[in-house]
C-alpha cells in the first residue's frame, strides 16, 4: 500500500467529491487487501474467489463506511480494521457451510494430511526465532503475509529501508541458519 500521506492525501480529496482519487484510492486499497486475504485465505486452503469475494465486501465497507474515516488518525489501521472484520465475519460464515458437505466427499477431507505442513510452520518460528525482533517483524510482513516493503515499514514503525535491510540481513542469517544445522 502506498504511504499515509498519499491514502490521507486521496481519501480527504474523495471525501470532497474527487472520483479521480476516490477511484485511485480503491484501486490501491484493493491491491492491499486482495494481498491480505490472499495470505490469510492461502494459508487454510481457501479459494481465490473468496478472496475477490472478501475483497469487494471490504471495499464496499470501506465505501459505505468512509465518512466514519476520522481525518486525524492513519487511515491504515482504519482499513485494517475493517478487512480484519470482514475476515473474521466471512470465516464465521463458511465455517457453518462445512457442515453441509457431502458424504462423498468425506474422504477429501479426511485424507488431508498436514501433519508436514504443522512441522514446517513449526519449523519456521524456530528457525525466526534465533532472530531479533526487528528481522522477525520485517520477514513475517514482507515475506509471510505479503505486505509491501512501505506497507511493513508502516505496520513495524520502521522506515523502508530499515525494513529492506532486516529482511535482506534476517533471509541471509536463517539461511546461514539452516546451512550449519541450527534451523532443526
Amino acid at each position: 500500500m502506498k504511504n499515509e500521506v498519499e491514502l490521507r492525501a486521496l481519501m480527504m480529496a474523495s471525501l470532497d467529491g474527487d472520483a479521480v482519487a476516490y477511484r485511485k484510492l480503491l484501486d490501491l486499497l484493493s491491491r492491499h487487501l486482495r494481498a491480505y486475504y490472499k495470505s490469510r485465505l492461502g494459508r487454510i486452503g481457501r479459494s481465490a474467489a473468496e478472496v475477490e469475494d472478501l475483497v469487494q465486501d471490504a471495499l464496499m465497507a470501506i465505501h459505505t463506511g468512509r465518512r466514519t474515516y476520522n481525518p486525524n488518525e492513519l487511515i491504515t489501521p482504519w482499513v485494517h480494521a475493517v478487512a480484519r472484520y470482514k475476515l473474521i465475519d466471512h470465516l464465521r460464515q463458511t465455517k457453518a457451510s462445512m457442515a453441509d458437505v457431502p458424504i462423498e466427499d468425506a474422504s477429501e477431507v479426511t485424507a488431508r494430511d498436514d501433519q508436514a505442513q504443522a512441522e514446517s510452520t513449526l519449523d519456521l518460528n524456530r528457525l525466526l526465532a534465533q532472530l531479533p525482533d526487528k528481522m522477525q517483524r520485517a520477514i513475517r510482513c514482507v515475506k509471510l503475509d505479503g505486505l509491501s516493503v512501505a506497507e511493513a515499514a508502516t505496520q513495524c514503525g520502521m522506515s523502508e529501508s530499515a525494513v529492506k535491510v532486516s529482511v535482506h540481513r534476517g533471509l541471509k542469517a536463517l539461511a546461514a541458519a539452516i546451512a550449519r544445522g541450527k534451523g532443526s
